[in-house]
């Protein structure tokens, strides 16, 4: 790999090409954002994406890009990417953007979209969507409210400036959406029965079983919540599947972190029709360690882990087409509602529910949630 390097009104933008520069990339929003509100991604992750490796490799290369200022110090950086998947689900071809972070200077922000349409113009892509790591179902997007309150795992958070710098460059809102937080879990005013209501009667009248994760198989578990997962999101305008490989890649880890009892799913008839993934909250440790997780950062989490089980994150849930408007995910809200007050917990988050799911929404309603950020993607036709 080799750097190519250019001068634009005092800024130069230079592919990331060396160890050390990939440092910089990694270590560019840690210098920029408040560190007990910004959540660092995996740099493990970063780095395979870096080097080729996984199973986004078979889409085409990420490169990933550095500005620098005068003194030759990192003040924006971003990836470009594209995946065949998401042009198919939109009808177009896209440029596809992601791990932007710029400094509170619109030429920095300029220049990074400046790259982008760039290379969709030399390869014919009819717009620019972004920032996503890799697809919108992974991580990615910009907060639009809420900057006060601390980003957390698979979720974004930047500063006010971001939404303004975006929109000033002619890109509009897509697949607005929010994160919730339920933060007083132990609260006695909610009756979980009342908030939950499900006959439990149909249990046994239509054969409905709850089944829970086990860091011992999850190995085996995955293909069951992977066909649900993409049967549940296929109708979303966002989302493309994911492949048996792209769900291991995702989940690499997981099962180290696992509170089996967070992790559920709904069978009838033996069956699966609904699950739910909630994870500890590792944030605060993510921050700390600056997205590292090497290995001796995960020896130190493991031993540490009981500290990060006071706070949760969920990451997914769903339910299979033939299966919707039948309550059970309201059973499932239950069942994790009960779980995580057993277990001490104080706080849940969510990650982002588009703004036309009022039922999603809901369930975090009845556990007395609250909106914590504003959510959005952007994009912008690719102009001549």
């Amino acid at each position: 790999m080799t750097a190519r390097t250019t001068r634009t009104g005092g800024l130069t933008v230079e592919r990331v090409a060396t160890r050390k520069a990939f440092a910089e990339f990694c270590d560019l929003p840690l210098r920029l954002h408040p560190r007990d509100r910004y959540i660092p991604p995996i740099r493990q992750v970063l780095a395979d994406l870096w080097r080729g490796r996984g199973p986004h490799a078979r889409y085409g290369p990420v490169e990933f890009h550095l500005v620098r200022d005068a003194q030759g110090r990192a003040v924006g950086r971003t990836c470009l990417h594209t995946n065949p998947k998401f042009d198919e689900k939109l009808g177009a071809r896209h440029q596809l953007f992601g791990l932007t972070e710029f400094a509170e200077d619109p030429k920095v922000a300029a220049i990074l979209v400046h790259l982008a349409e760039e290379r969709a113009q030399a390869e014919g892509h009819d717009a620019l969507f972004g920032p996503v790591a890799l697809l919108p179902n992974q991580t990615g997007g910009v907060i639009t409210s809420g900057f006060e309150a601390r980003g957390f795992v698979d979720s974004a958070w930047n500063p006010a400036y971001y939404p303004k710098a975006y929109e000033s460059l002619g890109f509009t809102r897509k697949f607005e959406a929010a994160t919730w937080i339920c933060d007083d879990l132990g609260k006695r005013g909610v009756d979980v029965d009342e908030a939950f209501r499900f006959d439990d009667a149909r249990l046994r009248g239509e054969q409905l079983t709850i089944r829970h994760g086990s860091r011992r198989h999850l190995g085996d578990q995955l293909p069951v919540l992977r066909e649900m997962l993409n049967a549940s999101f296929a109708q979303l305008g966002y989302y493309t599947p994911i492949d048996a490989d792209e769900l291991r890649a995702q989940t690499d880890g997981l099962a180290y972190l696992l509170d089996e009892s967070l992790l559920m799913w709904l069978e009838r008839a033996g069956m699966p029709v609904a699950f739910v993934l909630v994870v500890p909250d590792i944030s605060e440790y993510l921050a700390k360690v600056g997205g590292d997780l090497g290995m001796v950062n995960q020896v130190r989490l493991l031993a540490t882990r009981k500290r990060y089980r006071r706070e949760a994150v969920l990451i997914v849930k769903g339910t299979v087409p033939d299966a919707q408007g039948r309550g059970y995910l309201t059973l499932l809200a239950r069942e994790l509602y009960r779980n995580l007050r057993v277990g001490g917990y104080t706080a849940l988050r969510s990650t982002w529910v588009e703004d036309d799911n009022a039922a999603s929404a809901a369930q975090y309603v009845r556990m007395g949630g609250r909106v914590l950020h504003g959510h959005t993607f952007y994009g912008r036709e690719v102009r001549a």
